[in-house]
């Protein structure tokens, strides 16, 4: 196989504004590490929230009160929401790629969030 549009297609992404606005805010928001660690357990907590409902349980309540109070911290501040909201940009352009690729090897992958 031919891996040279994979390799345009990466550049492509590069070149991307979703990508580049989520570069800019992210090297913008993690170079504070009270910040950075901040965004860390948030991204914990969302996956291990997010596994518990997927699994059918619930997540602790200490967890959800975490996620919650952390979630507070992070929106208050508009760079941090930028950047947030570019990230989920960003991840919905992967995940529309992912699924087209997929479509085309005729491949059944079921991904969260990615309807089929």
């Amino acid at each position: 196989m031919d891996y040279s549009s994979t390799y345009r297609l990466a550049q492509d992404i590069r070149d991307s504004e979703e990508y580049k606005t989520y570069h800019e805010l992210k090297e913008s928001v993690m170079s504070d590490e009270t910040t950075a660690a901040l965004v860390r357990e948030y991204r914990k907590l969302q996956v291990s929230i997010q596994m518990s409902a997927m699994s059918g349980s619930t997540a602790s309540e200490e967890d959800m009160q975490r996620f919650s109070g952390i979630s507070a911290l992070l929106f208050a501040r508009p760079e941090v929401s930028r950047f947030m909201l570019a990230e989920m940009q960003l991840q919905q352009a992967l995940a529309d790629i992912f699924k087209i690729v997929t479509e085309a090897a005729d491949l059944d992958i079921a991904v969260p969030g990615i309807e089929g």
